[in-house]
């Protein structure tokens, strides 16, 4: 098994091919370990490392290979950092129903006044016990309707610094500015330095 090719701790194909666009100029490829739709395991924990954790460790466990996994979400600071932790199940498993939830929640509230950011925690578990992490942001507002066709999630309602929602952005733009991409740029930097969290 090349070190280079990392399994993907996730069932959600637009991930995996966002991922695996990221990380192929560094030379790694990003294969999906599971399909369908359940989740890899719950995500009980109380921060996005940890979820992202449990789910590198229970594939890494199940298939004895590396394993990248991620916990991500939007926190809206209107919502008081909602749906953060909660974000792909914000009120349903169906990504359209959250993000419509959002934007109702937001009605009334001012384009000043919709800030929020983007999270997202990357870890990777090697065999042998390593594990790296590391976190990207991007801040941005949560706009009044969705825009754009690329993307997945809340993309189409997140207004990044530019102007434009995430899914506005051509892929290889997103990849580079997006929280997931730097995210995945430290990673990697940690991974190369042998620096395990």
């Amino acid at each position: 098994m090349a070190s280079d090719e990392w399994l993907l701790a996730s069932r959600n194909a637009g991930k995996a091919r966002e991922f695996d666009a990221m990380l192929s100029p560094e030379g790694i490829r990003v294969v999906p370990a599971f399909v369908g739709g359940e989740a890899v395991v719950p995500e009980t924990g109380t921060t996005y490392f940890e979820n992202a954790l449990a789910k590198a460790q229970f594939a890494l466990a199940q298939l004895g290979r590396p394993t990248l996994a991620d916990d991500s979400g939007v926190e809206v600071d209107a919502l008081g950092g909602a749906p953060g932790l909660h974000s792909a199940r914000y009120v349903s498993d169906d990504p359209w129903e959250n993000t419509e939830a959002v934007l109702v929640r937001l009605l009334s509230v001012p384009w000043a006044e919709r800030t929020a950011r983007m999270r997202a925690v990357v870890v990777l578990a090697v065999p042998g016990g390593g594990v790296f992490t590391a976190e990207g942001v991007i801040e941005g507002h949560i706009g009044m309707v969705p825009r754009g066709a690329n993307g997945f999630g809340y993309d189409p309602i997140f207004v990044g610094p530019d102007g434009r929602t995430l899914a506005e952005w051509p892929p290889e733009e997103k990849n580079a500015a997006s929280h997931r991409g730097e995210a995945l740029r430290r990673l990697v930097a940690a991974w190369r330095a042998g620096s395990p969290a």
